[in-house]
């Protein structure tokens, strides 16, 4: 080997290494800390939980205290209806606000992949343009339009079109919004490159045969953009199960979503291990689903070659 492909071979093993190592560090690493916390015991001590071994123990400590490890906490999760009702509550808004998110943003992937390619580049400029501000600044704004005395109320009020505020603020409703609203850009971009790529001449072709604009639509645009319908689903989705600045700030004391659930157990129960087992199952849950997706993916392109 000459001195170039030592080279080039340098950079293939750079190229995966550097993904390879962020997955280490910032996902693995992190991973690994939780899972000890969860087979530990809650403790009345700082950090609050009794860690059953130290990193700092030799591998034959090590093996000798796994027998010692706590499931208890990973048990409790079945047992506490608590965290049952938070995982089918956020897994049923989440559910709901993906659905309503993919309604919303078809239509605009559809009209900015079928505007002139002079105008996209502001359309999608437009449709991203919510991420130039803070997160938080923007979910505190629909504080201020949903609440009773809030912009909304006061504008069907002045019209005539409601006697008494809605009373959104504060309920699953005000979340469900909240997470369409954050979320759609994630929903949209795929749902436009899917549909972009799409050959203009199918649609010539069938209106040559008469097919209508709607059928055309049922028959090729739609089933053709269903990767990006799945993509995109799946950016909403997996993010809004966990959400937790959302349902904090637009939710109301009686909401059950598993992100305020795992706050609640890490800052005011200061049950880490139960928080912690908590959250490794969620995303097991979460994991799930994106291994299905890339499998089927997988076989999807085998039958295609």
């Amino acid at each position: 080997m000459g001195p170039a492909s030592n080279v080039r071979s340098g950079r293939n093993w750079l190229v995966i290494a550097l993904p390879y190592s962020w997955l280490l560090l910032f996902f693995l690493a992190p991973f690994a800390l939780v899972l000890k916390i969860s087979l530990s015991q809650s403790a009345l001590s700082m950090p609050p939980y009794a860690p059953v071994f130290d990193w700092s123990d030799d591998l034959r400590a090590i093996i000798e205290k796994l027998s010692a490890l706590s499931f208890d906490s990973f048990a409790g999760l079945f047992n506490d209806s608590l965290y049952v009702e938070s995982y089918v509550s956020s897994v049923i808004i989440a559910a709901i606000a993906t659905i309503l998110t993919l309604f919303v943003a078809y239509p605009f992937a559809l009209a900015i992949a079928r505007s002139s390619s002079k105008l996209r580049p502001i359309l999608i400029g437009l449709a991203i343009a919510p991420f130039w501000t803070s997160f938080l600044i923007r979910v505190y704004a629909w504080i201020m339009i949903l609440k009773d005395e809030g912009l909304l109320n006061r504008f069907l009020l002045s019209i005539g079109l409601i006697d008494a505020p809605l009373g959104i603020f504060a309920t699953n409703t005000a979340i469900v919004i909240g997470i369409v609203y954050s979320y759609l850009p994630f929903m949209l971009l795929p749902l436009y490159a899917a549909i972009e790529a799409q050959d203009p001449a199918l649609l010539e072709a069938a209106a040559d045969l008469g097919a209508s604009p709607a059928r055309a639509f049922l028959r090729i645009t739609l089933p053709l953009s269903m990767r990006g319908v799945v993509a995109g689903s799946l950016l909403v989705f997996i993010p809004a199960v966990a959400e937790f600045v959302i349902p904090d700030l637009l939710g109301g004391s009686d909401t059950l979503m598993i992100g305020r659930t795992l706050w609640n157990d890490f800052f005011l129960n200061r049950d880490w291990p139960a928080a912690s087992a908590a959250a490794i199952v969620l995303l097991l849950l979460l994991v799930a689903p994106l291994l299905v997706y890339e499998r089927v993916q997988l076989q999807d392109q085998e039958a295609r070659r």
